[in-house]
């Protein structure tokens, strides 16, 4: 059996002081106690069945408690225990290539032990205790080291290696003695002059930021390998975005894209009250993904959190912050990190229904008033920065889904999500119905990024690139307008100009914009290719408006052949010879034409 006391979670934790309390009242996961010593945030055992929970309202001698699981069968007057500590996880080797509920219980091992369902007041470590891993130490005897510090190395996959740090809040001091060897995570691997241990794991509070010594400007891209991503909206390293959209726009899809070709280090994918067959294909398609860059598995750097809807909503609620505790770790190794929340609409829904039994005053339509800085808060984590030990620049990057009921995104998580994300990517129902992916709309979609990425694009890709991704967004803003017109009187009731223009917008959205995950070739585009799609668009575009001048009818320019093999390219690996060749076809073309 597994065991069901959250204190053999670890044995780095200290033994605390346990006051024993009662159970007073249930309201669902709420449950208040009376007679308990706790503070806020303290994590406690409730009922016969030592149900874990958390303290998050303290009036007099009561105590309100979230607990985490089912609360079917708790009676008043049964025992309530606190562990004087805050909820935490359990940071160390052994992270990657795991599977966490919303509370870093490994569900592999609990399935293993009891089938298919958890049962109630079950937990297990969040790393294997007794796994040896070869540390190599990186410093040694005198070296003075403070909070921070890397102090050595462990190879935790085959493409990641795990610094060891030494936890933040201790002072600087001397190694008295620390050697090179094999170490479980519990074994001391040396002590320190103040007569602190140092262990190859350690824990955090899930609702504290992690430190770091510097902000940096998001000032270098990450490349999703999508091309409306990133030509139009691209995403900063460090940065927030949102992705809104209803139900079958593909926001599953996107993130999953998203996690397998971005070029993060380490990717924490959170599946936060997702519906269990949708959870179910990303735990099932995960561990036989294959990472692009090494051709190893892509769990090898990758952590993921399932938390499904049918799962209690006060794990739920804790996910978000467990997801980002383990994506700030890395970072402060040097790592860049991409961390999916799908969906922060859920998560809000948990907070709704915990401040609805806890008799909060509600705020628009039902969710509690601190709904924004919840958000603000969790969105806040994102950053590029200097980690303390190391001079390496690591970054958390946060994307995350919202679906708004009925696709409307006035609604209040999506308001206020907008406020603290600076990249929106709109996913539209009426895009998807027409089969278009990624079916993120153009006209609603905007990035805050794009002037401070645009030198690193110009430096590492073209000096045109901000050029042509500007001619891309007017040409795509004038076809909107002109659709709308064609929709009255037909397209031939336009001037030959505006036709040239409509169908140099189709050209865009068909030949750029559309993209296939599921092709081999398609599913991701370098940003050197998306730049020469551009650009041969754009030479269409140039070259037809010149053929217009010359007096050349748009029929005869809108029949042209070779403007059409461009689609064809999107699923070609050696672009650069094919579109050279397009190229001089269209300008062939052209040349018969005038």
């Amino acid at each position: 059996m597994v065991a069901k006391k959250v204190l053999e979670k670890t044995t780095d934790k200290k033994k605390v002081s346990k006051t024993d309390g009662k159970i007073y009242r249930i309201a669902g996961p709420v449950v208040v106690a009376k007679g308990i010593a706790a503070k806020m945030y303290d994590v406690v055992h409730v009922g016969n069945e030592a149900l874990m929970g958390e303290v998050i309202q303290i009036d007099g001698d009561k105590s309100v408690i979230q607990v985490y699981e089912d609360t079917t069968g708790l009676t008043p007057g049964e025992p309530v225990v606190t562990t004087g500590a805050p909820l935490t996880v359990y940071l160390g080797p052994g992270l990657l290539k795991s599977i966490y509920d919303g509370i870093q219980r490994p569900l592999p091992v609990i399935m293993k032990t009891m089938g298919d369902f958890i049962t109630r007041g079950v937990t297990a470590s969040g790393l294997d205790l007794k796994k040896v891993w070869d540390f190599k130490a990186t410093v040694k005897k005198g070296d003075t080291v403070k909070g921070g510090d890397i102090i050595g190395t462990v190879q935790e996959s085959e493409t990641v290696v795990h610094s060891i740090m030494i936890p933040s809040n201790f002072e600087e001091t001397k190694v008295k003695d620390i050697k090179s060897g094999k170490y479980n995570v519990t074994e001391v691997i040396g002590t320190l002059e103040d007569g602190k241990e140092l262990k190859l794991a350690n824990e955090w509070p899930i609702r504290i930021p992690r430190k770091s010594r510097k902000k940096l400007l998001p000032s270098i891209p990450l490349i999703t390998g999508q091309r409306v991503l990133d030509a139009l909206f691209p995403l900063a390293k460090g940065g927030a975005a949102a992705i809104p959209g209803p139900f079958g726009a593909g926001k599953t899809v996107t993130q999953q894209s998203l996690a397998k070709w971005s070029d993060a280090d380490i990717i924490v994918y959170i599946g936060c009250g997702e519906r269990g067959n949708e959870m179910t294909e990303v735990l099932t398609e995960f561990p036989h993904l294959i990472d692009p860059k090494t051709g190893k598995a892509l769990m090898n750097r990758t952590v993921l959190i399932a938390n499904t809807s049918n799962m209690p909503v006060a794990a739920r609620e804790a996910s978000i912050y467990t997801g980002i505790t383990i994506a700030e770790y890395y970072r402060d190794m040097g790592y860049s990190v991409a961390l999916m929340a799908d969906s922060t609409s859920r998560w809000a829904e948990a907070m709704r229904e915990i401040s609805s039994r806890l008799e909060e005053m509600p705020g628009e339509e039902g969710y509690p008033a601190y709904l924004s800085t919840r958000l603000a808060e969790f969105y806040e984590r994102a950053g590029r920065i200097t980690p303390l030990g190391t001079d390496k620049e690591g970054s958390v990057t946060i994307i995350g889904a919202v679906s708004p009921p009925g696709g409307d995104f006035s609604e209040p998580v999506t308001q206020n999500t907008l406020r603290v994300t600076k990249s929106f990517w709109a996913l539209d129902a009426k895009l998807a119905q027409r089969r278009h992916f990624p079916s993120i709309n153009w006209l609603t979609s905007y990035s805050l990024y794009n002037n401070t990425l645009n030198p690193w694009f110009a430096e590492n890709v073209s000096s045109r690139w901000p050029e042509l991704v500007s001619q891309f967004m007017v040409i795509l803003q004038e076809e909107e307008k002109l659709q709308e017109i064609v929709q009255l009187v037909g397209s031939d009731a336009l001037p030959e100009k505006q036709q040239v223009t409509l169908e140099v917008g189709r050209m865009i959205r068909e030949y750029f914009l559309q993209q296939n995950a599921f092709h081999d070739v398609d599913t991701y585009c370098d940003p050197k290719k998306t730049y020469r799609l551009m650009e041969t668009i754009l030479h269409f575009a140039s070259r037809a408006e010149d053929a217009l001048d010359s007096g050349i009818p748009a029929t005869s320019i809108i029949l042209m052949k070779s403007k059409n093999m461009i689609a064809d390219v999107k699923f070609e690996k050696d672009y650069d010879g094919l579109l050279d060749n397009i190229t001089k076809e269209m300008d062939k073309e052209f040349d018969n034409l005038e």
